[in-house]
C-alpha cells in the first residue's frame, strides 16, 4: 500500500487578523504575474517577500547559484509575516505570497524537486480564501483554512481552481531541509513515508521516447522499448 506522504497539515495556527493587516498593506504594491504563463487561466500574481536581489518583483522560485534571500523592501512594514519567517528555522530559497484570482484556475502540474525526500519542501499559510476553492493534490481535495499551516509535496500533480467571489491569497515558503525540520516533519509522519515515488510517465511521453529510441537502431535501444512496451 502506497503510504507515501502527500501532504500535512501541522498543529500550527497563526493569527488571521494579523495575516490580513499585513497584506492589506502591500495589496496595493505591484504585483507580477505568475511567469507559468502556460499553467493558468484567469489572473494569478506574485509578490516576494524574500528574494536573492532583495526585490519584491523577483517572484522566481528557482535561483541560478548559492547566494543567500534577504528581505524585499515590503517586508519591513510586514511584522507579522517576518515574525513568522524568523520562527522557521531553516534556510529559506523562495517567500512569496500568491494570490489567484476569483475564476482563476492554476492547471494541473508538477513542481520538480519539491518533496521533502528531496531535502526541499513548500508550505503554505492561507491568509484569505473561501469554501470554493478547489486545491486537488494527487487526486485528493485539501481543504487549508486561513491561518493553518500546510506542507504539500509538489511532486504530484496538483491544481487549483478558484471558484469563489474573492482573491485567493497565500503565504507560500520554499525552505531546504535540515535538523529543525525533520523533527517538524517526523513528528507528523514516520520516515519512511518520504521517499521518492516512481516517476509516472504519459502516455505521449512514452511514445514520443519509443520513437526516439527506434531512431537510435541499436540493441541497447531495442531493450529499453521491450521494457516500455
Amino acid at each position: 500500500m502506497d503510504k507515501l506522504v502527500r501532504s500535512i497539515k501541522f498543529p500550527l495556527l497563526f493569527d488571521k487578523e494579523k495575516l490580513k493587516n499585513d497584506f492589506q498593506k502591500i495589496i496595493d504594491k505591484n504585483w507580477i504575474d505568475h511567469y507559468n504563463t502556460n499553467d493558468y487561466s484567469g489572473k494569478w500574481t506574485s509578490i516576494a517577500l524574500m528574494s536573492q536581489s532583495g526585490k519584491s518583483d523577483a517572484i522566481y522560485a528557482f535561483s541560478n547559484n548559492d547566494e543567500k534571500l534577504v528581505a524585499t523592501e515590503i517586508l519591513d512594514s510586514c511584522t507579522y509575516f517576518k515574525e513568522i519567517l524568523d520562527g522557521f528555522l531553516f534556510e529559506k530559497t523562495a517567500v512569496r505570497l500568491l494570490q489567484l484570482a476569483a475564476g482563476a484556475e492554476i492547471k494541473p502540474h508538477s513542481d520538480n524537486c519539491l518533496g521533502y525526500e528531496d531535502d526541499s519542501f513548500r508550505l503554505h499559510i492561507p491568509i484569505i480564501t473561501n469554501n470554493e476553492v478547489e486545491f486537488i493534490l494527487d487526486g485528493t481535495r485539501l481543504i487549508m483554512n486561513e491561518g493553518e499551516c500546510w506542507y504539500i509535496d509538489a511532486n504530484f500533480i496538483h491544481s487549483v481552481a478558484n471558484r469563489g467571489t474573492e482573491n485567493r491569497i497565500h503565504l507560500v515558503i520554499d525552505g531546504i531541509r535540515n535538523e529543525w525540520t525533520d523533527a517538524m516533519f517526523y513528528k507528523e509522519a514516520d520516515k519512511d513515508q518520504f521517499v521518492k515515488a516512481a516517476p509516472v510517465m504519459s502516455e505521449e511521453q512514452k511514445q514520443l521516447m519509443i520513437a526516439e529510441l527506434k531512431r537510435m537502431n541499436t540493441p541497447m535501444a531495442d531493450e529499453l522499448i521491450k521494457n516500455l512496451e
